[in-house]
């Protein structure tokens, strides 16, 4: 099959052992990011397998209708960056690996990366003792505080294995069935959801994003977290309410946040008001981005290529297309 491969910035999948599984295709992999939908359906006009890095770009239906070649798409994960409807009206069928089970282990420790640079002030530690000013502040000890993980998923759980190493105490909030599901595995769950927030120094989000999800931390919450404490969001930014953390950072409630992900990506503008902030760590949306995860993520895709070459899709997620196709 003719594959396309989208957003590979560094060109890093070629170098992967995963990539042998795309031996017996035809394989262009593009480097850069493009949002123009002439510019990529010029790009892709032959690709007859698309294949996805995340959610750098958005497949719609303006897109799909001028792609027709293709067949598959196949990426691994949540599809909110993919119109389905779409997908199926035009015939092509999505492929994504869901991997029950199996936490990004890279997004977790991220996570605790981001944790342990907000405690300890690092950014600023770091930059002052570059600029020859050496010490810069008082950080705080992890142990014994509290760790407020808002979702009961695979990665807060490998997360919270991580504090409960470092000594932290671990709460939980989450919907409904996951605080169910989070007293009967017999962890600490907040009386409510303003008790999560105000009595936690630490507050990690680990929401999938979705259309019940989205705005789900609003500027209550927010406002009811400590001065001193640390916010921190690996996840997505569709998961906090349009301009809550910027203003609750302007207000000093929390007193800190470090973040992952930003409404638009990738945020070049470093004005940015939120990017810019004093009282903001933040990192380029590389929760995943390690080698291997990718080489985790990306044999999966490229098995699904080969699955659906063989006759025998995988992980479909409009299968009605492929029973059309039969």
């Amino acid at each position: 099959m003719k594959v396309h491969i989208l957003d590979d910035w560094f060109d890093t999948l070629s170098g992967l052992p995963c990539f042998g599984k795309l031996a017996g295709h035809e394989v262009t992999v593009w480097t850069d990011h493009v949002e123009d939908i002439e510019t990529l359906a010029a790009r892709l006009q032959d690709a007859e397998a698309l294949v996805l890095f995340r959610e750098r770009t958005k497949i719609t239906r303006a897109l799909l209708e001028k792609l027709p070649n293709l067949k598959l798409i196949s990426q691994r994960s949540v599809y909110p960056h993919v119109d389905v409807a779409a997908c199926s009206d035009a015939n092509v069928l999505l492929c994504s690996n869901m991997h029950g089970g199996t936490p990004s282990y890279a997004a977790a420790e991220l996570t605790w990366a981001l944790i342990m640079a907000g405690m300890r002030d690092l950014p600023a530690q770091m930059a002052s003792a570059k600029a020859g000013r050496w010490q810069s502040g008082v950080g705080k000890t992890l142990r014994g505080r509290r760790l407020g993980l808002y979702g009961y998923g695979r990665i807060a759980r490998a997360v919270a294995s991580y504090a409960e190493a470092f000594g932290m105490n671990v709460v939980w909030w989450s919907s409904d069935e996951g605080r169910a599901r989070a007293s009967a595995d017999g962890a600490t769950v907040a009386p409510d959801r303003a008790a999560f927030f105000s009595e936690s120094d630490v507050v990690s989000v680990h929401v999938r994003l979705k259309p019940d999800t989205r705005g789900i931390i609003t500027s209550v919450d927010l406002a009811g977290m400590q001065p001193g404490a640390l916010f921190v969001n690996t996840s997505r930014a569709g998961l906090i309410e349009p301009g809550a953390l910027l203003d609750a950072l302007e207000k000093g409630r929390p007193g800190k946040a470090a973040i992952d992900v930003f409404d638009t990506e990738p945020l070049t503008d470093p004005a940015d008001p939120l990017l810019s902030h004093p009282n903001l760590i933040a990192t380029p949306h590389i929760g995943f981005v390690t080698e291997d995860e990718f080489d985790l993520q990306f044999a999966d895709i490229f098995d699904q290529i080969n699955a659906y070459a063989d006759g025998d899709p995988v992980h479909m997620i409009n299968p009605e297309v492929w029973t059309t196709a039969e």
